[in-house]
């Protein structure tokens, strides 16, 4: 079985790690110090059990790498579509994409049935290059719930969790997704295949919808962002909306609007990967986490106020400093 990890930082490279210490046949696609620092000294993972370091094929050019059985794609979300056509040369008949990616993904309305079976959603996938260039056949969904950071190059810290949850879009078991789940078991990461993929998509982007953009405005952590009535407020506006659509679209919540959000509290006085972002100058998620939601309301005739203030006022903000 031949893995490849595309987009390798701090995610990508906490799981090529665990992969290729338990003896997987796997590569990394990676780009800048990061890269040239796995290449000369390998790939660092710092544990709260212990240190790993891993001799990895790593390259930016996947064409040096040939087809692969899985592509774990573990981008953010609008960088997948430009390197698309890059991609190709990883891509054989039977390749697998595994979507590892924040946010409602692109293949969403892949055999979901009923009447917007196969719709396309141009916040997430404009011009439909992942569509045609992946082909939704192609697509085993994934929830990324590990938190890591690359803390220099070359060198991986984990923080908390490590699940991976699997999905195929018409909720089978099929047997791609329980080999696959059985190698991430191999190597000591949890990858249950979930019947409803789309449930785990959704309790992740409710906080990522709300919590990330009002971080962002606020430069308040979650602990705070949680408590304060008038955040707490907006952010629960927005999740309420949230579930209003994805109720309609057939999705079973296992917890309530409150439970997540006390949940975010929980966290702590941690900052949102938005805030981060917006704080070293990289471009935002704003379309993956915000705009695709929005652009699900109008899909679903389900209105969005709360969502739409928020998103008229991250974009504003993004584009200002140039990151969107």
């Amino acid at each position: 079985m031949k893995i490849c990890v595309f987009g390798a930082g701090a995610i990508g490279g906490y799981m090529g790690v665990k992969l290729a210490d338990a003896g997987a046949d796997v590569s990394l696609v990676a780009r800048g110090p990061h890269l040239a620092a796995m290449q000369a000294n390998g790939l660092r993972l710092i544990e709260e059990s212990g240190e790993t370091t891993v001799q990895v094929t790593a390259s930016d050019d996947p064409s040096e790498l040939g087809p692969q059985d899985y592509i774990i794609v573990t981008l953010k979300a609008h960088s997948v579509p430009p390197v698309v056509e890059k991609m190709q040369p990883l891509i054989g008949p039977n390749t697998t994409i595994v979507s590892g990616v924040n946010g409602v993904p692109w293949w969403y309305f892949h055999k979901l049935g009923g009447d917007l079976e196969a719709t396309r959603l141009a916040s997430v996938d404009p011009g439909d290059a992942q569509w045609n260039g992946f082909g939704p056949d192609n697509v085993l969904g994934c929830v990324v719930y590990p938190a890591a950071e690359v803390i220099e190059p070359g060198v991986i810290k984990h923080i908390e969790g490590n699940r991976f949850s699997l999905g195929e879009p018409d909720g089978s078991k099929s047997e791609r997704a329980m080999a696959l789940s059985k190698a991430l078991s191999a190597a000591g990461l949890k990858a249950p295949v979930r019947p409803r993929i789309r449930d785990e998509i959704w309790v992740k982007l409710w906080g990522n919808l709300s919590f990330n953009p009002i971080s962002a405005l606020t430069h308040a952590t979650l602990d705070v962002l949680c408590t304060d009535p008038g955040t707490r407020a907006v952010a629960r506006g927005m999740m309420v909306e949230a579930q209003e659509i994805a109720e309609t679209l057939g999705v079973k919540f296992p917890i309530d609007v409150d439970r997540r959000i006390d949940g975010g509290a929980a966290v702590g006085a941690h900052r949102t990967s938005m805030w981060q972002d917006l704080d070293q100058g990289r471009p935002m998620e704003i379309d993956a986490l915000v705009a695709s939601v929005q652009e699900l309301g109008h899909l679903t005739n389900t209105p969005t106020p709360t969502i739409d203030t928020v998103l008229a006022l991250i974009q504003l903000r993004a584009r200002s400093a140039g990151l969107y």
